[in-house]
């Protein structure tokens, strides 16, 4: 037995449940992890409220979380690929991160550079990973561009602002306070908007000199649509990455008012397939860790005991930078 979070109802943070749950041997193509590090992610708050379903079968409830790190403990037949000791982390697969260990699909593990600490990782696995596929596949940046990246602050958001100094790349980023406009320029975020007492579009314009950005990355969704259409120029790409301000409704008419704008929601489950390219990416961001170019730790820490006020200080944008829970 081991111990996890479970939920048996979808809702506020109090719906968490810290339980013993059983962890059996891994079948054929599976391992067990044992975990060190386990990510908090915003689309965990989305599957905890219902936002995006899962099934909560009587009696059993669901498991949390998709991001984490630890060690293999065992594999089943048919994994020739890893052994028991080897470090890894993961940010794809079935629902239950939130758990001391579990049993996972051995495919969607990924082996960790002797470089780079289990304490690190855990902020770099889904995090890390959406940076890589929204700047090198979404929209794939080449150095000179002006940005728009909204929630520059966040735990892919100083990534990103990393990311892009790394690639050459004039990042714009919004924050919702002079503290985390403090926090984003030292990681490399070249403007920053505080929202809180600045207008985003007139200052992408003040900073382009009118002429706008070709690309934004809008994470927090309804509450910042219209600025962001409207910071962009003729032919833009509008990346819808997140709604944690609620969900973005575009009637098509209004994309070709605002300048013939291309519109897309990306989801990492279509950018990370086969294994090969996912181990690929996870190279990419690796280099980058391993070269300097990206530092990433911890910002919070909880007990995974303490996973519902992990989650009520994420809701509240208490938090900068990446949250981790410790099993």
């Amino acid at each position: 037995m081991v111990k996890a979070i479970r939920f048996y109802e979808t809702g506020g943070p109090e719906v968490l449940k810290y339980e013993d749950v059983a962890v059996g041997e891994p079948g054929p193509g599976q391992a067990r992890v044992r975990h060190s590090y386990i990510a908090l992610n915003f689309i965990d708050i989305y599957f905890r409220t219902g936002r995006y379903p899962l099934a909560l079968p009587e009696g059993a409830g669901s498991g949390l979380g998709s991001d984490a790190v630890g060690v293999v403990e065992a594999v089943g037949p048919g994994v020739d690929y890893l052994q028991p000791g080897d470090r890894v982390g993961y940010l794809i697969g079935p629902q239950g991160a939130y758990s001391q260990a579990r049993v996972m699909p051995a495919e969607v593990l990924i082996p960790l550079p002797d470089g780079i600490s289990d304490r690190t990782a855990a902020t770099l696995m889904m995090k890390g990973m959406t940076a890589q596929y929204l700047f090198r596949q979404v929209y794939p940046l080449k150095g000179g561009e002006t940005i728009l990246y909204h929630a520059a602050a966040g735990g892919v958001g100083l990534i990103a602002c990393q990311w892009a100094r790394a690639l050459g790349v004039t990042m714009i980023g919004t924050v919702s306070t002079d503290e985390k406009a403090e926090i984003a320029k030292a990681n490399g975020c070249a403007h920053t908007i505080v929202t809180s007492r600045e207008n985003i579009v007139e200052r992408v314009k003040e900073i382009t000199d009118g002429k706008g950005v070709p690309v934004v990355y809008d994470s927090v969704g309804k509450d910042t649509l219209m600025d962001s259409l409207d910071c962009l120029q003729p032919r833009g790409h509008f990346v819808s990455n997140g709604t944690s301000s609620g969900s973005v409704v575009v009637d098509s008419q209004l994309l070709a008012q605002k300048g013939s704008i291309w519109m897309t929601r990306p989801a990492m489950v279509h950018y990370i397939h086969p294994r090969a390219h996912m181990l690929d990416m996870a190279r990419e961001l690796f280099d980058h860790v391993l070269a300097g170019d990206i530092v990433s730790e911890p910002q919070q820490t909880f007990a995974l005991a303490d996973a519902a006020e992990a989650h009520r200080a994420l809701e509240s944008r208490k938090t900068t930078g990446s949250t981790v829970l410790v099993p």
